[in-house]
């Protein structure tokens, strides 16, 4: 005799509803259609990647190619991370963001995704409650409802800079509220909150006792007087209940090396490498031993890049603010412009009248050959993001197709 089916599943259900309602990510899906399109001979051009398109630093590669050689590499190392990447990351730490931590006090993770998702598994059980200013990056709320929690969305547009007040976060606090993401340099905006901003939505996460996950992975890419504050250095009692997460992709061009960390109290990070020691063991030795290069080392390949990224980002943005019905609020940070195009929604485009972000995005891929992602994957329709992380010709050509695409538009 079978066993009973619980009446509240159907009996035919192949993939768990859990993972079951996770969605695709969007950033990444627009990146394989546009690179798809390029295989098949379409002269696209993509907007839609957040990584540099810079390769990473040579010293880098040359320290993973001897890593490649030494038989210590080819096993088994600690679940949470090379010793020596972990003493790295701690001085590291200190150095860039003068926040003082203890090696047992980091993971090392298959890139930033797995830190976020570890973290709130550590932290969260079934309804606890995670605010998250939007727009956010699509993996946020994902990750929280994969780890049992409830996403809280506050919306902050571009007559703030994209950035949320502590009234909004009052706002949307419950009694189930745990944890506050707080993410600076943000993705998809490119907004920098300053220190006074920080530190007021600090003070407020410690007046009632949540706690807080900030994203720094951006710390290093702020443009013109912004400057990065990292909260639990603004405020060192915050350190108890604060979980940092970061990594070498978005500084050092390393986005497929897959390194990322979390850093926070040592119960909870412990609890989280329990999690990894199951999930996927240790980060690749190769990978860890490149990050340990990079983290150890100086920055200046991250200057370069960093002046590269500025120039980009003055020329995208006064030319999105060129076109009519299109709003670009200048970016402090990373290397995203998030435009308003709510301006164009219901104008006639050659013979189409897209009602949404979406759809204006996929009238832009068919007509202009420019893949950009709309405002729905981050929460806010009625935007788009481009990243600016592409050669300064094509990111010239592509913002050119939009002028001349969205110029068209018509009551």
């Amino acid at each position: 005799m079978s066993a009973p089916t619980p009446a509240n599943r159907p009996a035919d259900r192949r993939v768990s509803a859990r993972v079951g309602a996770i969605a695709e990510s969007a950033t990444l899906a627009v990146d394989a259609k546009a690179k798809a399109l390029k295989a098949a001979g379409r002269p696209v051009i993509g907007f839609g990647a957040g990584e540099p398109d810079f390769p990473t630093p040579g010293y880098i590669v040359e320290a993973a190619a001897a890593a490649c050689h030494d038989p210590k590499n080819h096993r088994y190392t600690p679940a949470g991370g090379l010793p020596e990447l972990k003493a790295a990351i701690v001085a590291k730490t200190l150095r860039d963001s003068g926040y003082r931590v203890d090696a047992s006090q980091v993971l090392v993770t298959n890139g930033g995704k797995q830190a976020i998702y570890e973290a709130f598994a550590a932290i969260l059980d079934p309804g606890d409650e995670v605010i998250i200013p939007a727009p956010y990056w699509t993996t946020y709320p994902e990750a929280v409802k994969l780890a049992g929690g409830v996403p809280v969305e506050v919306v902050a547009d571009e007559t703030t800079g994209y950035k949320v007040s502590v009234e909004q976060l009052e706002a949307a606090r419950t009694e189930n509220t745990k944890v506050v993401l707080f993410v600076s340099p943000s993705n998809p905006t490119g907004a920098v909150y300053t220190a006074a901003e920080a530190e007021a939505i600090g003070r407020w996460v410690l007046e009632h006792g949540l706690w807080v996950l900030t994203d720094e992975i951006y710390e290093h890419l702020v443009y013109g007087g912004a400057e990065f504050s990292s909260l639990p250095a603004l405020l060192p009692e915050l350190a108890d209940k604060c979980l940092v997460v970061n990594g070498v992709a978005k500084t050092y061009a390393m986005t497929g090396w897959r390194v990322g960390w979390l850093i926070g109290p040592k119960d909870v990070v412990g609890a989280a490498a329990n999690l990894q020691s199951h999930a996927t063991s240790n980060v690749s030795n190769v990978a860890q031993q490149a990050a340990l290069a990079a983290v150890a080392g100086d920055l200046t390949a991250v200057d370069e890049m960093r002046t590269a990224f500025d120039r980009r980002r003055r020329t995208i943005v006064k030319m999105l603010n060129e076109i009519d019905g299109v709003f670009c609020p200048e970016p402090e940070g990373a290397f995203y412009a998030y435009p308003s195009v709510k301006g164009l929604l219901g104008k006639e485009i050659r013979g189409k009248r897209p009602a949404t972000s979406a759809e204006l995005a996929a009238l832009i891929l068919d007509e202009a050959e420019v893949a950009v992602v709309p405002g729905e994957a981050f929460g806010t329709p009625g935007y788009l993001r481009l990243s600016y992380a592409l050669g300064d010709a094509d990111l010239v050509e592509g913002v050119s197709r939009l002028q001349k695409l969205l110029g068209e538009a018509r009551d």
